[in-house]
């Protein structure tokens, strides 16, 4: 039979031009630098006609619910605190600001990496700044996803088991004994419900129990609030205070270091990138839409949780107001109240952790091994790598006092270089090469440069002397 096609002979070479460039990642496709791929090498049986059409990802609800389960976590409830040292009305303003500031910088993180085609955080960030920065940058996600973590593990230790001045739910539930010891629970929380969800090596799965862990928060932010509008009704709470307290240097101390902490909660750009390659049709613009729900979102669920607390519980307001729901709230079915607030906050925080948890390893793997496959081809060092963290996080656990403190430093160091510093100086620096920024753009770019810096300065600064004047 007659045919127009000849033979291939092996000496030469047929390029493939893939409109999927993940398709290259493929391990069986490797090659080492300078060698020809061949074409025995290549099963044509097996190629599929269209490369990336067959790729699922999650929709724009799907991402919504990971980023805001990335940033809805332990942060919330250190907010009623802060509520209690700036007064209401200078809270909700700084929890509005920081909400916008937030956005503005995720938009810019989503454009310049697209513009770099970086496909992590500390790709855009050597992209813009350079490798030294790319390492830094990811030790302070290490940092960052590592305390805030540990956070998690200290308030489930908090509400389960119970702290000094606090008693736990199995104590209440059960007694004293060796079930409510704070070590032991923390240790059978982490083995028997962390670990499996830990274990999964795409953010893409975690879609479910993110959406369950909004769910939850919701519950907590609507039982907080009704029981804070009822006792408010009834005239059970005393008038809250407005405005910040200047009258004392401990007042002012403390003003200082809460607005790290603030800074702290809105802090999820660790996790911007691989949300939004995992997105189903990405672009900026669908991921702007992404951003923009989350933070709206997350606005209200915190001045909600802020103003509620602070009211619920005045000048008693704990660091961790959830050690607060362990006495008599004074209205009907307190102790049913008090339960359902607790032990679904622990159950939030639990479906919260792996989310964190995975741009945690991630990280660890690029500064660890980098140049190597990526974690999804390579199941045994993403288990080892998961078991290694998990194991560091408990020990972490057992050892910081309160998220108090966890919060003040990570939130005057790592998390205003995440959420501020580095995303603007990689506006500042890439828009250079491709489309600019407006001046309303560079004036906020530098703003949130600014504001990094005073909050970092000020953040450490008062953290040392409160620390020193403790000591003294």
């Amino acid at each position: 039979m007659d045919s127009n096609y000849s033979a291939v002979s092996k000496d030469s070479f047929v390029e493939l031009q893939v409109k999927d460039d993940n398709f290259w990642d493929n391990e069986h496709l490797k090659t080492n630098s300078g060698d020809d791929l061949e074409v025995d090498d290549i099963d044509l049986d097996n190629l599929p006609l269209i490369f990336g059409e067959t790729k699922s990802g999650s929709g724009v609800y799907g991402a919504v619910f990971n980023l805001t389960t990335s940033i809805i976590g332990a942060g919330i409830m250190a907010l009623p605190a802060t509520m209690k040292i700036l007064g209401v009305v200078v809270g909700v303003v700084l929890i509005v600001l920081m909400g916008v500031l937030s956005e503005i910088s995720v938009e810019l993180l989503v454009r310049f990496s697209v513009q770099c085609k970086a496909s992590s955080y500390g790709e855009v960030v050597q992209a813009a700044l350079g490798k030294t920065a790319k390492i830094l940058s990811e030790i302070c996600i290490i940092v960052n996803n590592a305390g805030v973590l540990v956070v998690y593990l200290i308030i489930t230790g908090d509400v389960l088991s119970g702290s000094i001045r606090h008693i736990g739910v199995f104590d209440q539930w059960l007694g004293h004994g060796i079930w409510d010891h704070r070590k032991l629970v923390i240790l059978i929380i982490l083995v028997v419900f962390l670990a499996p969800l830990c274990a999964m090596d795409k953010i893409d799965s975690l879609t479910v129990t993110s959406a369950a862990s909004v769910a939850l928060a919701v519950v907590f932010v609507v039982v907080a609030f009704t029981i804070a509008f009822i006792k408010l009704v009834e005239g059970k709470i005393e008038a809250p205070r407005m405005t910040p307290d200047f009258g004392s240097k401990k007042a002012i101390l403390d003003l200082l270091v809460v607005i790290p902490i603030m800074s702290n909660a809105y802090v999820c750009h660790f996790n911007v990138q691989p949300i939004y390659n995992e997105l189903e049709g990405r672009s900026p613009q669908k991921m702007n839409r992404v951003s923009r729900i989350t933070s709206v979102i997350c606005v209200l669920v915190y001045a909600s949780t802020a103003i509620a607390g602070y009211l619920l519980f005045g000048k008693d307001t704990e660091s961790d107001i959830l050690t607060n729901f362990d006495k008599d709230l004074g209205i009907r079915f307190s102790t049913a109240l008090n339960y359902i607030v607790r032990v679904g906050y622990v159950f939030h925080l639990i479906l919260v952790f792996p989310v964190v948890h995975f741009s945690l390893r991630q990280t660890v793997d690029v500064l660890l091994f980098e140049g190597s496959a990526p974690l999804t081809e390579s199941r045994k060092r993403c288990l080892a790598l998961t078991a290694v963290l998990l194991a560091l996080l408990y020990f972490g656990s057992t050892m910081i006092p309160n998220i108090w403190t966890a919060f003040k430093f990570t939130g005057a160091t790592t998390a205003v270089s995440l959420g501020y510093m580095f995303p603007s100086l990689i506006a500042l620096r890439l828009s250079k090469e491709g489309s600019g920024l407006s001046v309303r753009e560079k004036i906020l770019s530098w703003f949130m440069f600014i504001l990094a810096i005073v909050v970092s300065i000020v953040g450490v600064g008062g953290n040392i002397y409160s620390i020193s004047s403790q000591g003294d």
